[in-house]
């Protein structure tokens, strides 16, 4: 019983110096209690007018991509709260840029941690709950209006669905974070995949043309997150190339998007030259 209690220990004393930052950057957010509710409501009206975005389409239009405004609900819940939630864990990452110009990213090399680590748990951004919050909430809404033959199976495929989309996400912040060291001004573009990536999802992606389904469902795999676990849901068919039964398949999805992120960040980090600070 020793080892494995050893064990125990040395994870927990290798984690602290990781939580400690995290607990520091949580209290220091709520010190300014005023502000940081205004940044949570912030938060939460972009995630209702994102919602509104969704709501306004479906409701004019009864069916589109073969889905009408219920399983729109499902579709925008699965798909904003993977997303939302990834952004909470490695959103921060956007600032990678930033810190490249500065210098300032030079620090992080000087402690023995992994550099990735460092800078994930480097903040958390707690504002961005209440844009999860407000997925969240339609998501449930969309599991009760929607006709789902509930068992084993279909809740199984939400809890992988779910897990798999924030790893998917989460790969793909990262992803753009190992770019960055390329561009370095080119936050714009890598936004392209990134937010651009979370609008897609949340989109019937049955209505794209075959170079976007091509891109959404392979390249960079989000109707994994939300579309195709949708149908399977519902039990619709999908089209040719995303059929329902490849929901399942959503574990591999994220696989690959982290397979291009650690090359990514491989090869970025080794093409950093540092600010010379």
């Amino acid at each position: 019983m020793a080892e494995p209690d050893s064990a125990r220990i040395l994870a927990g004393t290798w984690f602290t110096p990781y939580l400690a930052v995290l607990r520091s950057r949580v209290k220091a957010q709520q010190v300014y209690r005023l502000s940081f509710a205004t940044e949570v409501f912030s938060a939460f009206l972009i995630g209702l007018v994102e919602f509104a975005e969704v709501w306004v389409i479906f409701h004019n239009v009864k069916h589109l991509g073969g889905l009408d405004v219920d399983a729109a609900l499902l579709l925008f819940g699965l798909s904003n709260t993977s997303f939302a939630l990834s952004q909470v864990a490695v959103g921060h990452l956007d600032s990678l840029p930033s810190m490249i110009r500065m210098g300032t990213l030079d620090a992080y090399h000087l402690r023995p941690q992994p550099l990735l680590l460092q800078l994930v748990t480097s903040d958390i951004s707690l504002r961005r709950l209440a844009r999860a919050a407000v997925a969240v909430i339609v998501l449930g809404i969309g599991l009760w209006r929607n006709d789902i033959d509930w068992g084993i199976a279909p809740v199984t495929l939400i809890v992988i669905t779910l897990i798999s989309g924030i790893a998917l996400f989460c790969g793909l912040f990262v992803c753009a974070a190992g770019l960055q060291f390329f561009l370095i001004d080119g936050a714009e573009l890598t936004n392209s995949f990134t937010y651009g990536g979370s609008f897609a999802a949340m989109q019937p992606a049955s209505v794209f043309p075959t170079p976007l389904k091509l891109l959404f469902g392979f390249a960079i795999p989000v109707a994994f997150t939300a579309y195709v676990p949708t149908l399977a849901l519902l039990g619709l068919p999908g089209p040719p190339l995303l059929p329902a039964w490849s929901a399942w398949l959503t574990p591999l999805a994220a696989a690959w998007v982290w397979l291009l992120a650690a090359a990514a960040w491989r090869i970025g980090t080794r093409h950093y030259q540092e600010g010379g600070g």
